[in-house]
This record gives C-alpha cells, structure tokens and sequence, in this order.
C-alpha cells in the first residue's frame, strides 16, 4: 500500500470538498437533464445557488460546460475522465482482444461490465459487425437488476449486500418483461448464483436477451461480467445457453487467468 494513503473510510480532514462537489455537478447532468441552469444544478447538488454559480463557472473555464442562454451542459471534454479510466484500467485492455474473438465466433455482441454502487457500467465492448443495443457501448450504465451482467454481479455479492440492495432499490418497468417484484428479483439473483450463469429477457430493452458469466481474478474475486447479447428473433432464449455459454466459459477461463 502506498505510504499516507488510508486503507479504509478517510477521515473528513483529508478530503478536498471542492473536488467532490465540483464532480457533483457533473453528476447532476444526464440524460433526462442535458442543459441545466444554475438554480437546477443548486436542486440537484444540494448546493447554494452562488456556490452551485461558482462550481459551473470553473467548470466552464475548464472546458467541461458550456453556457447559453442562462442554461449549462457538458462538453465533450467531460469523457476524457472517462478515457482516462478505459485507457488505464487493466480489465478494458485485457477483456477487449478476448471479447473480439468471441463476439465473432458467435456473431452476436459481447461486453463487459461492473458495478458501481446501483449500476452495470460497460467497460469493454464488441457488436460483431450488428449493433444489437445502444447500451453496449464503452461507459454506458444501466440498472444491475434487469441486466444480466448486473444480476450476474449481484448474486456474488455478500448475503448482507444483497439484502441492503434489494431492500434499497425501486425497480422501473422498464419493458412490459422487466421483473420489477423484489421477491422475485431475490428469486433470480439465487438462481442466478446457483447455476452460475444469468439469462435475461427483454428486461432492458424490447428485443435484447443477454447471458452472462463471473469473471475472477487470480485470487478467486469477482472482479466483472462477460455477457453475450442477441436480438430475440435471431436466437430463442433456451438456445443461448447451449449454443453461446460454452464459448463463454472457455473466454471466462481465460480472463480470470489474465486478471
């Protein structure tokens, strides 16, 4: 470990406050909220409206907002913090040649994926020449409960955490097959730790079915997921898991010997 950095929760005196709200403030845009004005960032932040004023007129000068018209929105600048995570990480690096080799030995999409907090973010992804999915793009995140790549991660998670999660999060039905039912998400996570795969159905997105597997690093950790994505009129649901897991973990045996 390197000397002076904490191994656990820091202690408050060795934050910088500034830094944290001024990512706040990036975190306050999304899709739904693409050009925000400074009362609306103070909303969402919470914030004072001059301090909200101070942070998006930085960030401004920065390069990572840009203002019109009283309204803030993020520039292009923004996904270099991002590039700058796929570009050092091992896992994209590592995972990116793997999964080239198995989307087109299936011809279907794979990527790559892991939590944050509530989340499934993309890491690493291949279309095999189809784009099945919008969301299987480098830096997408999407909900873990109606992914499988998510759920996947979930079901190895501690008892406890799950737990706190299920108790903690509010499903959207998303598509009319979204399982929405904390009993039953619970339901599915176990499955899903059991059998050690996870198959989920137009839970996302209308069209989209996806299998997924752990991936381990050396020490036996879950560190990611690899999920295989098809369109629902190519493959039916039970012929994925004949005809796509074995690919799968040949490339999982491969990775978890990598990471």
């Amino acid at each position: 470990m390197e000397q002076g950095v904490p191994s656990n929760e820091p202690h408050p005196r060795d934050l910088v406050a500034g830094l944290e709200k001024g990512l706040q403030v990036i975190e306050a845009f999304d899709q739904e909220r693409a050009r925000l004005t400074i009362a609306e960032v103070a909303v969402r932040t919470g914030l004072s409206r001059a301090a909200a004023r101070r942070y998006l007129i930085t960030l401004t000068h920065l390069g990572y907002m840009r203002h019109e018209n009283k309204l803030f929105s993020l520039t292009p600048a923004v996904l270099r913090l991002g590039q700058s995570y796929l570009h050092s990480a091992r896992l994209p690096r590592i995972a990116q040649p793997l999964l080239y080799r198995l989307a087109y030995s299936l011809g279907e999409a794979a990527s790559c994926g892991v939590l944050d907090d509530r989340e499934l973010v993309c890491v690493a992804a291949v279309s095999a020449g189809r784009l099945v999915s919008t969301t299987l793009q480098p830096g997408t995140r999407v909900p873990a409960y109606c992914t499988a790549n998510g759920r996947v991660l979930l079901a190895h998670l501690p008892t406890d955490e799950v737990e706190k999660y299920l108790a903690s999060v509010e499903p959207e039905r998303i598509t009319a097959h979204t399982i929405v039912h904390r009993e039953r998400l619970a339901l599915e996570i176990a499955r899903t730790r059991e059998q050690g795969y996870a198959l989920v159905d137009q839970e996302l997105e209308l069209g989209l079915r996806a299998i997924a597997v752990p991936l381990r690093n050396f020490r036996g950790e879950i560190v990611a997921a690899l999920n295989v994505s098809v369109h629902e009129g190519r493959m039916p649901l039970e012929a994925m898991v004949e005809r796509c897991l074995p690919a799968m973990v040949k490339i999982q045996a491969e990775l978890s010997a990598l990471l």
